[in-house]
């Protein structure tokens, strides 16, 4: 059940008060997780996208971590229970547009129900749609012409924007390994670096054994 939090009792209190009134109070940790085991399994997996397998195991892990459900609202923090997804979607005219998608435990549906979004938005009038008024999501943005190693977001300061922000790049190859080039930016007010790598050790976690979730 969504709730504010009780930032009086909380264990951050005088951090989230220091970096509330930044310009800039974000932070990015960019890295490479393995994805090698995902990619095997998905090839003997016909139909499904390694793109959408990839964003149902970052929303997951999100959902887990629960700082990533935090959400500045009027100098408060409020909790969501669930997070939804949203994703940058590539045009052929070469410009964007957004697709957004529920989060469901069970990968078959996700996947499906998440690329039939994306199709959507793909194949409709091409407008650009953003969902200013629903801050329960993770935003991702996927960028598969380039390895990259830093990264940063476009953000409006002049807003409480708190959304977490993860990007994924070209996948690159080490001997063996298949990786996946990944951008966590978050709000400093609500987390720190012990989060994110938190996060991204479970996503790792959840990357090396797949099969265990669907």
């Amino acid at each position: 059940m969504a709730y504010y939090l009780d930032i009086a009792s909380w264990a951050r209190r005088e951090v989230f008060e220091f970096f509330r009134g930044f310009d800039k109070p974000y932070f990015n940790i960019c890295t490479r997780v393995d994805v090698t085991r995902l990619v095997e399994l998905l090839r003997a997996r016909s139909g499904t996208s390694v793109s959408m397998a990839y964003h149902y195991f970052a929303l997951r892990v999100a959902n887990e971590i629960e700082p990533f459900r935090y959400r500045l609202r009027a100098g408060k923090v409020f909790v969501h229970d669930v997070l939804h997804g949203g994703t940058t979607v590539f045009l052929p005219n070469e410009a964007f547009t957004l697709a957004y998608f529920d989060y469901v435990a069970d990968f078959t549906k996700f996947v499906s129900d998440a690329g039939h979004a994306i199709e959507q938005a793909r194949n409709g009038d091409g407008a650009f749609r953003p969902r200013n008024d629903d801050d329960g999501r993770i935003h991702f943005t996927v960028l598969p012409w380039t390895s990259f190693t830093s990264f940063s977001h476009a953000r409006n300061w002049s807003t409480e924007d708190s959304i977490p922000k993860i990007a994924f790049g070209k996948f690159t190859r080490d001997n063996q390994r298949i990786l996946l080039p990944i951008s966590v930016e978050v709000h400093h007010a609500l987390m720190d670096g012990f989060t994110v790598g938190r996060y991204l050790s479970r996503l790792e976690e959840t990357l090396s054994d797949p099969e265990a979730y669907w």
